[in-house]
């Protein structure tokens, strides 16, 4: 893995500059809404570390586009506490703030383990699933391998696909668990879209993983449904897996409209 996509611009960690591997599908200029997602929750990890607690879920506040270009991040405790903590990381374009992540972080614990009952992801397949030839901006999705199970993206309807990433998120660094799983959870609505994709557009507000427990491996499976309510509002959900079973779900909170032209 070379050729990430951030590159640093100070030795702090707080200024970034993005690489061609974040763009979005639909314009050149912004970030699909993966990587950011994923950069944020390196700062969250960063931020005041303690081996004792692990991250149970973390939201992601999009506030605007993110652009393909120079960034800073900051982080904060918000809430501090023996058992439970609430951190906050900011990523801000041009003294704009453009997403707002939240994570709670919970105290390890001896309790004992409960398998969840989701649905045990499909086996990997075997190859790759082309991404080219359907019109998007490449970038991000092509600094994704991406293995459908069932559906796709220009496929209506619910979907699976196994996913890692073929870039690291920063130079030098493996990507966490953590980041691994918030660089593609952004992607389930686009995945499962119920509209075709050229006509209308699934904008989501915000995105939220909550996890049962740290993904192993490099290889995140997405499992991801749609739902559109009368009006244009819209929900997509994933359970997240690796290889060995679920280890989370994701949300996104969607507005559904008619792309202009269309």
């Amino acid at each position: 893995m070379a050729d990430p996509f951030y590159v640093p611009l100070d030795d702090e960690g707080r200024r970034w500059r993005a690489t061609v591997h974040t763009t979005g599908p639909w314009d050149a200029r912004f970030q699909h809404g993966g990587p950011p997602s994923a950069l944020l929750g390196r700062a969250l990890e960063r931020c005041a570390p303690r081996e004792d607690l692990t991250v149970a879920r973390v939201t992601c506040e999009i506030l605007g586009p993110v652009p393909v270009g120079e960034l800073e991040v900051t982080a904060r405790v918000l809430r501090p506490g023996r058992s439970v903590e609430l951190v906050e990381a900011v990523l801000s374009a041009g003294g704009r703030a453009t997403v707002r992540a939240a994570a709670w972080r919970v105290l390890r614990t001896s309790a004992p383990a409960v398998d969840p009952r989701a649905t045990p992801p499909p086996p990997l397949p075997e190859v790759a699933t082309p991404m080219s030839g359907s019109g998007w901006v490449d970038g991000y999705l092509s600094a994704v391998e991406w293995r459908v199970a069932r559906g796709g993206f220009l496929t209506p309807g619910p979907a699976t696909a196994w996913t890692r990433l073929l870039h690291p998120l920063v130079p030098d660094e493996e990507p966490s668990p953590l980041q691994r799983v918030l660089a593609v959870a952004d992607s389930g609505s686009g995945l499962s879209s119920e509209l075709d994709l050229h006509d209308w557009h699934f904008i989501n507000c915000e995105v939220t993983v909550h996890l049962s427990r740290e993904a192993v491996g490099e290889w995140v499976c997405l499992d991801a449904a749609t739902t559109i309510a009368p009006g244009g509002s819209g929900l997509a959900t994933s359970v997240l897996s690796d290889r060995s079973g679920p280890v989370g779900v994701g949300a996104q909170s969607l507005l559904v409209a008619p792309r202009p032209g269309a």
